[in-house]
């Protein structure tokens, strides 16, 4: 038991330190976990088999000793995940969520606080307008309670205004609440809702692709949505401006298959603007949380630990892995791609699957080695 800990330990060190390395994001990552498996390899690998899948610059980052700064900040990670109710899951984790697994960048580590089953629920986002009118609080903690109420988890960002009533509402019910956040997750931001964030660790789960220690930047934020709509079956927009973060989640969730809804309000107010802007889009107008409950759709078939293993297994466990002629889906998306590169919309029409399908079959195909992302988002076969 006690080796097991430890080797669970030297793991998680080694996807810490793939995740610190210089110039190395989540595209170049997943390219490494394709060709070497499990990050530990990636340091028994010699220079020139390293050159070959990244840049030199790159292989250089890799082939260096971590700094003492660095083994510090792993040091300090591990014993933060070894505290109670903290946890870092990896993209070979089973427990990683599986609606991120259909997402065209799910991140490589997620730390988190509370109950970490929540992620792989039937789930809603709720978003809108840090300045929110009474109206729309009230809108969004009733919607939030009654479909909590209902067994549907409640996902949203907590900032303050619409963010901190949808997590209140879901606190109410079965489901719970999720909160998505854009910095280190050992921080309280924004400290207005500490109290707020300390019972949804207790009670809900929060969530953080960001390291410990990580301050509130501003490109961050807009970034964390497309976790908050990937945790989600459909997003719904209570309250927001013409120009609103908001709205980058309800144009994420749409890239990703899931439902869009909005709350209208009065043509006079400058916060329904978006919520407007979004119905005449194509978004589902609600009036009532059964408007969505009736339109909910449902988790894939496949569970989540699955999920987890087939997005995962290729780039981790060689010996079991699913190759792409196994698969009539993956053997349709490699027929579908040809040898030309095709963006996600092209190729979902030409294959004739949904995009939140194809999405997580061209992750697969990615860490197996037989796609590659090009710049534009744009796939391209190889072999």
């Amino acid at each position: 038991m006690q080796d097991h800990f430890h080797q669970d330990c030297a793991d998680l060190a080694h996807w810490l330190r793939l995740a610190m390395t210089d110039g190395i994001g989540p595209v170049l990552a997943r390219r490494l976990l394709s060709v070497f498996g499990l990050p530990g390899n990636l340091w028994q690998a010699d220079a020139q088999a390293l050159r070959e899948v990244v840049p030199a610059p790159v292989a250089g980052s890799l082939l260096r000793a971590p700094t003492a700064q660095q083994c510090e900040r792993i040091a300090a990670t591990l014993a933060w995940a070894l505290e109670p109710g903290h946890r870092v899951v990896t993209l070979a984790d089973a427990a990683y969520p599986p609606g991120l697994l259909q997402i065209a960048d799910p991140p490589l580590l997620l730390y988190l606080r509370g109950n970490p089953e929540l992620l792989a629920g039937n789930a809603l986002a709720v978003v809108g307008s840090r300045n929110a009118t009474t109206q729309g609080v009230m809108h969004a903690a009733r919607f939030s309670e009654e479909l909590s109420r209902a067994g549907i988890t409640i996902v949203s960002g907590l900032a303050l205004g619409i963010d901190a009533a949808a997590h209140a509402g879901g606190l109410s019910g079965a489901g719970s609440t999720v909160a998505v956040i854009g910095t280190g997750i050992d921080l309280d931001y924004p400290r207005r809702n500490r109290a707020l964030a300390q019972r949804i660790a207790e009670e809900g789960c929060i969530v953080s692709e960001y390291a410990l220690g990580t301050p509130p930047l501003a490109a961050n934020f807009p970034r964390r949505n497309r976790i908050i709509s990937g945790l989600s079956r459909a997003v719904l927009v209570v309250e927001a401006a013409a120009q609103s973060g908001s709205l980058i989640t309800a144009r994420m969730a749409a890239e990703q298959g899931r439902d869009v809804f909005a709350i209208p309000g009065s043509i006079h107010a400058p916060l329904s603007k978006g919520c407007h802007q979004l119905i005449r889009q194509g978004a589902k107008l609600v009036e009532t949380t059964q408007d969505i409950l009736d339109e909910m759709p449902p988790w894939p078939a496949l569970s989540g630990h699955q999920a987890v293993r087939q997005a995962t297994a290729p780039a981790c466990v060689h010996a079991q892995q699913q190759r792409e002629d196994d698969d009539p889906a993956m053997r349709l998306v490699l027929q579908s791609l040809g040898h030309d590169p095709l963006d996600a919309d092209s190729l979902a029409q030409r294959s004739g699957l949904d995009v939140a399908a194809l999405a997580g079959i061209l992750l697969t195909l990615e860490l197996q080695g037989a796609v590659e992302v090009l710049p534009g988002a744009r796939y391209r076969r190889l072999g």
